[in-house]
């Protein structure tokens, strides 16, 4: 039976929710094109008749994953357009450190991007440069000695790695308690004052390295 347009489109946009899901929680190389066709509620023919490769699959999904958190990450507050505390706030909360599969998908996949194709790659700097320019509109006025691009993009490079390195150190069990060891959420003070000691640092070496 031939499958009507609506249908077709119904299809592909399940398999890149459910491929974008299943590649933050789990990782791109450890989920394969079966799993995501049956979590999906479809056959594996029906994969191949939207992507022709999975690696095609994982460049959209990527982007799908990025629109989402860029998304979610602007919308407007109650205040008018959401301010550096307020992304920072939605990015270094404890909720989204421990939300791989529904988290943003730079900080769940960045590291293995490197190891896939020029295409995803590609998307994955239009989804960064797309951060940075949120970042970078929320700014305010500063004495350091950088333009306002290479404080954007030293700060979501720290907001992106911040939460990649706290889920790396959160199964870790430091204390004698045997509690969950995780990184405290830092008070809206500390946490300015870690990034703004960061952000002149880093501003420093993206002046000398850009």
């Amino acid at each position: 039976m031939k499958v009507t347009k609506e249908k077709s489109a119904e299809n592909r946009a399940a398999l890149v929710e459910t491929a974008a899901r299943l590649f933050r929680e789990r990782g791109i190389d450890d989920v394969g094109v079966a799993e995501i066709s049956k979590a999906a509620g479809l056959t594996h023919g029906a994969l191949y008749g939207q992507f022709p490769s999975k690696q095609a699959l994982v460049a959209e999904a990527l982007a799908h994953g990025m629109a989402a958190s860029q998304a979610y990450m602007t919308a407007p507050k109650p205040h008018g357009a959401p301010t550096l505390s307020d992304q920072l706030d939605l990015y270094l909360a404890l909720d989204h450190r421990d939300n791989l599969a529904g988290g943003c998908a730079m900080a769940a996949s960045a590291s293995e991007i490197g190891r896939q194709d020029e295409a995803t790659s590609a998307r994955l700097a239009v989804g960064f440069e797309q951060m940075v320019g949120s970042v970078q509109a929320a700014l305010k006025p500063t004495t350091l000695g950088a333009d306002d691009r290479a404080r954007a993009l030293t700060i979501a490079a720290a907001m992106i790695g911040g939460v990649a390195m706290a889920r790396a150190a959160a199964k870790s069990r430091p204390d004698p308690s045997g509690l969950r060891g995780s990184l405290p959420p830092l008070s809206a003070g500390a946490r300015r004052s870690c990034f703004g000691r960061a952000e002149k640092g880093m501003s420093e070496f993206v002046r000398q390295h850009a």
